[in-house]
């Protein structure tokens, strides 16, 4: 490996010199992975509990990912989207047989994800309804990304007020309060866009009251429902997608983070009706849906869809739920989670412990001020979770 003691400190000052500063980094550098590890310049080992935020839900490096990429870099990389290609066609294809969708946009991230799902919101109502019918309902605590349209239906203060004026027409109710949606949810609205489980909020999981009510008030208003999958779909929760535990179905979803590999996608899924009203130049993505990604994508799509990798989601998430029970400590005050997706609230700020984290080599995130949270790999094995929870035990302490 690099000797870490010249590469470190020499990266880690370019970047703040030619990188713009929007992240706070961890003080290592990373440079290869492996399965549920990752391994600094040093050569130092670290348990990935976050999954680069949820996003290598196979582990690092899989073999199958990575030769799917380097086949289809070696034979076509891009065309852009005058242009018919087999790769998007086909991940398209898996996509709509696998869930509730007619129709897929490729885009690049969540967050273009979620501005096409608005765009096609209002494009439906104005179609459908005319003009007026453009409001939309997001909820407190949800996160959609920081882009102009995501950001306006994502409720943070801290996030929204240095870019006001954001998208107009937007309305924020409690999560899980039906009573409050129903109110706001009234014959103007285009739009109801919800995570079936928040990530950024604090892992807080809808109830199956909240997202049937959700799906009834929208039907009868004439708005479509929208849920924000990027994090909680892709078999994080112990199916392939989370609506799936609820037996309500969107009429569009959005996708990302796991469904690429590692490499950057996003995903509007829709179903004929909401496609019907879209029209070519409604919108648009000049990498969208390219032939590398969506090759590794029908890869990872295709192993996470296993019904044995979900089972596996589902035992491994009840094991750890077992062993973050059985810490002995006064500062864990809940514990909420799906599969293996994780919120461990604390009667403290959290954030200190990333950095103690790092020392005992384990990777975590955080989920807000006073929620730790704990995204592994979806190939996580018993083991592991011992080790995670060794290392956390050892930081409490």
């Amino acid at each position: 490996m690099t000797d870490a003691v010249n590469l470190s400190p020499e990266i880690i000052q370019k970047e703040s010199q030619y990188v713009l500063g929007t992240y706070p980094r961890a003080p290592f550098v990373f440079e290869k992975g492996e399965g549920m590890y990752v391994y600094d310049s040093d050569g130092k080992a670290y348990l990935d509990f976050g999954s680069g935020i949820a996003v290598n839900a196979l582990g690092h490096n899989d073999p199958d990912v990575v030769a799917s990429i380097q086949e289809q870099a070696a034979q076509l990389s891009h065309v852009c989207n005058l242009y018919h290609t087999v790769p998007h066609v086909e991940l398209a294809e898996m996509l709509c047989n696998l869930s509730f969708a007619d129709k897929v946009f490729f885009s690049n991230s969540g967050a273009e994800a979620v501005e096409a799902a608005l765009k096609f919101a209002r494009k439906y109502a104005l179609k459908t309804s005319g003009p007026g019918k453009s409001g939309i309902v997001a909820f407190e605590d949800g996160f959609h990304g920081r882009t102009y349209g995501a950001l306006s239906v994502t409720a943070r203060e801290k996030y929204q007020a240095p870019f006001r004026p954001l998208v107009p027409g937007v309305t924020i109710a409690p999560f899980n309060d039906i009573a409050a949606a129903r109110q706001l949810i009234g014959p103007d609205i285009c739009a109801v866009i919800v995570e079936p489980m928040q990530g950024e909020g604090g892992i807080h999981v809808a109830t199956p009251e909240f997202l049937t009510s959700l799906r009834e008030q929208c039907d009868q208003v004439g708005a479509l429902l929208i849920f924000d999958e990027i994090q909680c779909g892709m078999g994080r929760t112990g199916k392939l997608w989370a609506y799936e535990h609820y037996g309500v179905k969107p009429d569009m979803m959005t996708l990302a983070k796991a469904l690429g590999g590692g490499l950057p996608i996003g995903a509007t899924l829709l179903t004929d009706a909401v496609a019907a009203v879209i029209e070519p130049g409604d919108h648009g993505s000049t990498f969208g849906g390219g032939p590398v990604v969506c090759r590794a994508a029908q890869v990872v799509l295709e192993k996470i869809s296993d019904p044995e990798i979900l089972a596996h989601v589902v035992e491994m998430g009840a094991y750890l739920a077992e062993k973050l029970l059985a810490i002995d400590t006064p500062h864990i005050q809940e514990i909420r989670m799906s599969g293996l997706m994780v919120g461990v609230e604390m009667d403290f700020d959290v954030r200190p412990l990333l950095g103690k984290g790092y020392a005992e080599g384990l990777l975590l995130l955080n989920a807000g001020t006073n929620v730790l949270r704990l995204l592994p790999p979806l190939i996580v094995e018993k083991e592991h979770i011992d080790a995670c929870v060794a290392a956390l035990e050892a930081i409490l302490d």
